[in-house]
């Protein structure tokens, strides 16, 4: 009897791992680090070549972990206890509040009435609607608490369900359209990510000077076109069930008439939403804990009834997801404290050595944005290879400021490039309308047209207006 595709794939990744983690380290790197890269690139590619599921591939690498030695146990299980990562299982709950109330269906309907006409329209509206509320979110976290539910509403406005045939890929098209809009909004507005002005603080000490307006300036042209070209290209990779719908505008109007005015709980749950995107929004200015606002919304919807315990027990993939991506989280996290994302960042950043400066100004980008499959952070990958990164550029002939802007936007668009790529993302890989392979498959191609973009467009632009 052969061997299915499933099992052939297991056998690979057991081989894969097996084969690294009997290897010698390269000089410069420990045993631990090489052997605890060894499992974490052993479960991402049982992942990616559908071996096992993320979620038994994730809890075998952090057993494996443990039991070798590699990580004390407190090390392994840091993630559980990451505040976004709860603020995000507590914003998907609220969330679930505005599909249960009814306000996500009725603002389905509202939006369905006016961009209705077609799917692509509905996938333009999501990214139009984060790019404008962008810089009041220093967390594309917090953000994805807000724009999330937007997407689910459409969704269910315009008949996709998870668990239903007939619409997924559509559903599909306009959850991938929330991850894309974020890590393109988060490059627009410096305050729109915290590893931007964390990235220009560490540009200053090389000598580039990186303001709010400096920033917007630098990033409006090549960011509006990533938002004009990637709906298209979401749309053309997923294939929606539904492109044209001339005929349900009309429809969505007369159930908004039939739906009557907002009951008790849909204005409780729309009151209740307002006051955490508006503390969420001035979380800096008042030293606001976004995870406890998160809480206190949960808290004030159980208070009033408006979901219950039983709802949320029926959630199981809520405590599923945020299992797979607590410990990634840890893994990556204990990799760039291992030493090794540094490593890796040194030994191939110096390997452009005598490169033309705009063929290793590229090179570095297209590596550094290569590297974040290993990352679960943006702001860890950040702060492990920026400066190197930078530094390296600069002594290859790079003008700083192209190479400054160049890899602090890449911060912001690799974040779909793994569906742990970035915390944000949590909400719409756990929605049930994308596979495994639908999260890596379209966050690879996104994160290379985004980086096509921005190092044809932007580039162009940065020579005119911050060299």
């Amino acid at each position: 009897m052969r061997p299915s595709s499933r099992q052939l794939a297991r056998i690979a990744s057991i081989a894969l791992g097996a084969a690294l983690w009997w290897t010698l380290p390269p000089e410069g790197l420990t045993l631990q680090a090489w052997r605890l890269f060894a499992v974490f690139i052993t479960a991402i590619f049982a992942i990616v070549v559908n071996a096992l599921p993320i979620l038994t591939a994730s809890v075998l690498a952090v057993a494996i972990a443990v039991l070798t030695r590699l990580l004390e146990p407190e090390q392994a299980y840091a993630g559980f206890a990451n505040g976004t990562l709860l603020l995000l299982i507590v914003a998907f709950l609220v969330a679930n509040a505005v599909v249960k109330c009814g306000l996500g269906k009725r603002g389905g309907y509202w939006m369905a009435s006016r961009f209705g006409g077609s799917t692509l329209g509905l996938g333009y509206s999501i990214f139009l609607l984060d790019a404008v509320i962008a810089p009041a979110f220093p967390a594309s976290t917090a953000r994805s608490g807000v724009l999330y539910p937007f997407a689910l509403s459409l969704a269910q406005g315009a008949g996709a369900r998870p668990d239903e045939p007939g619409r997924q890929r559509l559903g599909a098209f306009l959850m991938f359209s929330g991850m894309a809009s974020l890590s393109i909004s988060s490059a627009l507005w410096l305050t729109a990510m915290v590893a931007n002005p964390l990235g220009a603080e560490i540009a200053r000490g090389a000598g580039v000077q990186i303001t709010f307006v400096r920033w917007l300036i630098a990033a409006s042209v090549p960011t509006i076109c990533a938002i004009a070209v990637l709906p298209p290209v979401l749309y053309w990779l997923t294939r929606p069930e539904v492109g044209a719908t001339p005929e349900a505008p009309a429809a969505a109007r007369a159930a908004l008439k039939a739906l009557g005015p907002l009951s008790r709980d849909e204005w409780i749950v729309l009151v209740v939403f307002l006051g955490m995107v508006l503390l969420w929004a001035s979380a800096a200015e008042l030293g606001t804990d976004s995870t406890a606002v998160a809480f206190l919304g949960l808290g004030v919807l159980l208070a009033t009834n408006v979901i219950t315990l039983k709802d949320i027990g029926q959630q199981g993939d809520v405590l599923a997801t945020f299992i797979w991506f607590a410990v990634l989280f840890a893994l990556s996290s204990q990799l760039n404290a291992l030493g090794f994302m540094e490593f890796i960042g040194r030994r191939l950043a110096s390997a452009l050595g005598g490169l033309a400066s705009p063929t290793a100004g590229l090179s570095l980008v297209a590596t550094y944005v290569a590297l974040h499959y290993l990352f679960a952070s943006q702001t860890a990958h950040m702060l492990a290879l920026f400066a190197i990164f930078l530094d390296v550029g600069i002594k290859l002939g790079v003008t700083p400021s192209l190479l400054a802007f160049q890899l602090l936007f890449a911060t912001d668009y690799f974040s779909v490039i793994t569906p742990q790529g970035s915390s944000a993302n949590l909400l719409f890989a756990g929605s049930g309308f994308l596979t495994q392979r639908d999260l890596y498959r379209l966050g690879a191609i996104t994160t290379a047209v985004s980086f096509l973009i921005y190092a044809v467009v932007g580039t162009a632009w940065l020579w005119l207006v911050v060299k």
